[in-house]
């Protein structure tokens, strides 16, 4: 806990002294549709794997580099993960499994934005890199057997010890956006790919990437 509490002011810090030199800043919140892919070098293990509804908040700094061209920051509190289920049947008994990974991150874009005036609206679209931190994370699991039913429920280990944690801490990638504004008020989507191998586990090349959807609306302040 005192380790989040440092990463939270620490990212407070920067946005705050960020926006003291940004033409603009604001708040943005939204919809994250959040997967995971999972393989190693043998073979792919995410076949069974759903979107996860979650949600994105935080944030933002845009600072002009031309009339049409600027880079935009921020600091996002935003919720990743899976859902998993899968039904097989074995010697006439039926095995339903189901379950959950949520994970809580602090995500900084780095991105370029690009604006085109309509007249009454803007088109933008934006590109570059991220870099999240896992704050948090829990699971839930359940699995029934012809009728009857274990549930399981706690705290995901965020590190890199291959034997005791879960998921790594970092977490980087690529995302690309666009959408419109309106006046000071924005509407987007977005879709981050994560490049990072979020898994501590690495033997025969194991690994685990984020991927988001997101769907986002904005105010800005100051500015024109």
């Amino acid at each position: 806990m005192k380790k989040i509490s440092k990463i939270l002011l620490v990212a407070a810090f920067a946005v705050f002294g960020a926006q003291a030199f940004a033409q603009t800043f604001g708040v943005v919140g939204g919809l994250n549709m959040s997967n995971l892919t999972m393989k190693d070098d043998d073979a792919s293990y995410d076949d069974d794997f759903k979107m996860k509804m979650g949600f994105h908040v935080g944030v933002t700094a845009e600072f002009p580099i031309s009339d049409a061209l600027s880079f935009n920051t921020g600091v996002l509190l935003s919720t990743k993960g899976v859902k998993m289920e899968a039904t097989e049947d074995y010697m006439e008994v039926t095995l339903t499994s189901e379950g959950t990974y949520n994970l809580m991150y602090l995500d900084i874009p780095l991105n370029v934005k690009f604006t085109k005036d309509m007249g009454g609206a803007k088109l933008f679209g934006t590109f570059g890199p991220y870099v999240g931190l896992a704050l948090k994370g829990t699971y839930d699991m359940s699995v029934s057997i012809g009728g009857d039913s274990e549930s399981e429920s706690g705290d995901l280990n965020i590190g890199s010890d291959e034997e005791d944690d879960d998921f790594k801490m970092l977490d980087f990638g690529l995302m690309v956006g666009a959408g419109v504004e309106f006046g000071p008020i924005s509407v987007g989507a977005s879709y981050q790919l994560g490049l990072a191998n979020i898994s501590p586990y690495s033997e025969n090349g194991y690994k685990i990437n984020n991927k988001v959807i997101g769907i986002s609306v904005g105010y800005k302040f100051g500015g024109e």
